[in-house]
């Protein structure tokens, strides 16, 4: 597969060496995993032996120290290679939660064990069935009894449980009379599944359109130590929301793979499909969806780059991350479309993979946020237009 021109940074060494390592699976490696329902649990387990899932984990703690850009080129360099990401993202977006605003003694505990791959850190409930992003109005509890939490309530859409043992869970620990504002009196917790599972906590898996591994949660009188908490009590939406800004900018990097990926496929489909005796690459109504599906992708790219920038710098990164998440999903989607129309009927085709990864890109226009919760974000904070909702 000859790859189409990406530019050069000063990541093209570590790009090279994770797409070596994702070439040794390959699109029938995924496609075969995903007709069946399974999920890439090899290839996920070799990731983290290899340490890759362990980038954003200080060398201290036995992990390799890397920034949020790196991270990002790993998830990318995924789905460039007919991957995705989503089987995994979750432990370097979960990440951040732990190693920002975790206690010393939470992240000696855990991160160790982490980066040896002992542990898994795949998941984070957050979302309800009747709140959606309207995370202030969470109603999972969290009801302090001596030295335990006492955990009642719903999560949907919760990734990766079966194939996880920590999870980050958000709960209401004030009821939102008793605070003077909705984004008050929410809390993080760091939850041991295997005890979970057994006492109180159930998992049903969603049957869906991607072939993610994603759960509908109840929890009955879970209940779980005090020191599972996650920095202080009731300031947990601010530690999500720093968590959420690497998911959306890491999600962007997978939707730059995303877009590669298409472009590749395309770009090489177009050069060797031959109608009227000439590759159908030399005709301007297969190159010009083609050339504006690559600038897209390219422009997005450098958006995901700031993003990441101002992550690793601590800076309040927001819009950056918001706005890198919506380009890229959109790029990816539009190179999508531009490659279904060059393959044409063989898009459909399960043997070309391009159906499989039609799908799956087209997730991110609806999560882990969708785009036109991101436009109204960018109309309110960075237009300074009346809010909208």
């Amino acid at each position: 597969m000859q790859h189409v021109d990406t530019g050069h940074d000063e990541h093209d060494e570590l790009r090279g060496r994770i797409r070596s390592f994702v070439a040794g699976y390959g699109n029938e490696y995924f496609a075969k995993c995903a007709r069946a329902g399974e999920y890439p649990e090899q290839f996920v387990d070799d990731l983290t032996k290899a340490g890759w899932l362990a980038a954003l984990i200080p060398e201290q703690y036995g992990g390799q120290g890397l920034g949020l850009a790196e991270a990002s080129v790993i998830m990318e360099e995924i789905n460039r290679g007919g991957g995705n990401s989503g089987d995994c993202h979750g432990q370097m977006y979960n990440m951040g939660t732990l190693l920002r605003h975790g206690s010393d003694a939470q992240k000696e505990q855990y991160l160790p064990k982490i980066a040896a791959g002992e542990l898994r850190l795949q998941t984070m409930a957050v979302t309800e069935p009747e709140t959606g992003t309207e995370t202030t109005k969470t109603r999972t509890t969290a009801e302090k009894k001596g030295d335990r939490y006492v955990i009642n309530g719903e999560k949907v859409w919760i990734g990766r449980i079966q194939y996880s043992d920590l999870m980050i869970l958000l709960a209401r620990t004030t009821p939102v009379d008793q605070v003077e504002k909705r984004s008050r009196g929410l809390s993080i917790f760091l939850v041991d599944l295997h005890h979970a599972l057994q006492n109180g906590m159930t998992a049903t898996r969603i049957p869906n359109m991607v072939d993610a591994v994603t759960n509908e949660v109840t929890f009955d009188n879970l209940e779980i130590p005090a020191d599972a908490l996650i920095g202080e009590e009731d300031h947990g939406l601010k530690y999500i929301f720093s968590g959420l800004n690497a998911e959306r900018t890491l999600i962007a990097a997978e939707c730059i793979g995303d877009g590669y990926w298409f472009l590749d496929h395309a770009a090489e489909r177009a050069r060797e499909r031959e109608v009227f005796d000439r590759a159908i690459g030399a005709n301007q109504g297969i190159q010009f969806p083609m050339a504006e599906a690559y600038m897209s992708v390219r422009a997005a790219d450098l958006m995901r780059y700031q993003a990441c920038a101002l992550f690793d710098d601590n800076a309040d990164c927001g819009a950056e991350a918001n706005m890198a998440k919506h380009l890229a999903a959109k790029a990816s989607w539009e190179a999508a479309n531009m490659c279904v129309q060059t393959y044409g009927g063989y898009a459909f085709d399960e043997r070309y993979h391009v159906e499989r990864k039609f799908r799956q890109t087209r997730l991110y226009q609806v999560a882990p946020i969708s785009t036109n919760l991101i436009l109204s974000y960018v109309s309110q904070n960075l237009l300074g237009l009346p809010r909208s909702f």
